[in-house]
């Protein structure tokens, strides 16, 4: 893994790229929840080795930390078209018409407008047209997920997961994400008890993670990605326990954003599309509990935002002493570089 030559800022998608073989890419949760590996990498870049388990001590009374509690929807529908054809129905998000949603259907182009899509023997899924960006409009019926619908994993897990409920965090609410805020699933019950022992308050807000979470940026350079939008919510209390917070601990680059976005004067339920990229005026978060990302993601981007090239030194001495990758793999707590 090598910087930039100029040392400069980075402009470009490849300034984000390092190798993963895949066997750093975790295909399992590690058990228990709280026994992932954790790199502490402070605001100069000094570090050591911990795990989950161990977070209150990394941390300070008075910390405010801060929680995804969206629930993954079983948003991937195996259906059948009349004659028999196997479709996959991936519900993004609903369009505020009755029961519309955007989704992606797969095989798309074998399935025509206005084909009406079954499981166990009922219609459950009408397709509408294409909205651009591989989306069509589908029409669901109100017990489709419940009769056809799985919990979507991430694509480059191959492996079938024994326990579903191993790909929800365990403060888990309101359903409408497609991808698990992956940083809060190594939060136990033990951990929270002792965060609470220790001083230090969690506080709960929503975003729901959107299939962009795990799009690579295709734009050659940075100014040209177009992010992608998640709804959120932040409950009034909630925010004015953050800003009075001494520290603001994120668990997660949903949290990041959600709290970010309030901070530049969106309301505390909207849309955010934020993109944060080196240069970004931080305002709230000051420490980030987060997975190591995949190559060339706008989630890199956070991170290099957050520490800067430091992320290099840190994903490399990750590798070298064997640290499982991305969703279902360790993570790191990082202060944020002053």
């Amino acid at each position: 893994m090598t910087a930039r030559p100029n040392g400069g800022v980075p402009v470009t998608a490849d300034d984000f790229d390092y190798e993963l073989p895949t066997e750093f890419i975790a295909q399992t949760p590690i058990e228990p929840r709280d026994a992932a590996r954790m790199l502490v990498a402070d605001a100069v870049g000094e570090r050591q080795h911990s795990t989950v388990a161990a977070l209150a001590d990394h941390l300070r009374a008075g910390d405010v930390l801060v929680v995804n509690t969206t629930k993954v929807m079983a948003a991937r529908l195996l259906v059948t078209k009349p004659t028999g054809g196997a479709v996959e129905v991936f519900l993004l998000e609903p369009t505020g018409n009755g029961r519309e949603w955007h989704a992606l259907v797969k095989p798309s182009k074998r399935v025509a407008d206005g084909t009406v899509l079954q499981a166990d023997g009922r219609d459950v899924v009408r397709v509408g047209a294409a909205v651009g960006d591989g989306r069509r409009l589908v029409e669901v019926a109100d017990d489709a997920i419940d009769v056809a619908g799985q919990v979507p994993l991430p694509p480059y897990i191959y492996e079938t997961l024994d326990d579903p409920g191993r790909y929800q965090t365990i403060f888990a609410d309101r359903e409408g994400s497609v991808a698990a805020p992956t940083a809060g699933l190594h939060l136990s019950t033990a951990v929270l008890d002792s965060l609470a022992e220790a001083g230090v308050e969690v506080v709960h807000v929503e975003l729901m993670v959107g299939l962009g979470t795990f799009k690579p940026i295709t734009a050659e350079r940075l100014d040209d990605h177009v992010m992608h939008s998640e709804r959120y919510r932040v409950e009034p209390e909630a925010w004015q326990r953050i800003v009075e917070a001494e520290r603001v601990v994120a668990v997660g680059t949903t949290v990041v954003r959600t709290l970010e976005s309030v901070a530049a004067g969106r309301p505390l339920e909207g849309s955010t599309d934020l993109f944060i990229r080196r240069g970004f005026e931080w305002q709230v978060v000051d420490v980030l509990l987060t997975n190591f990302h995949v190559p060339k993601s706008s989630l890199l981007v956070l991170v290099d935002a957050f520490v800067g090239p430091l992320w290099r030194d840190i994903y490399a001495e990750a590798r070298t002493r064997g640290y499982r990758f991305l969703s279902f793999g360790d993570c790191m707590l990082l202060e944020r570089s002053r």
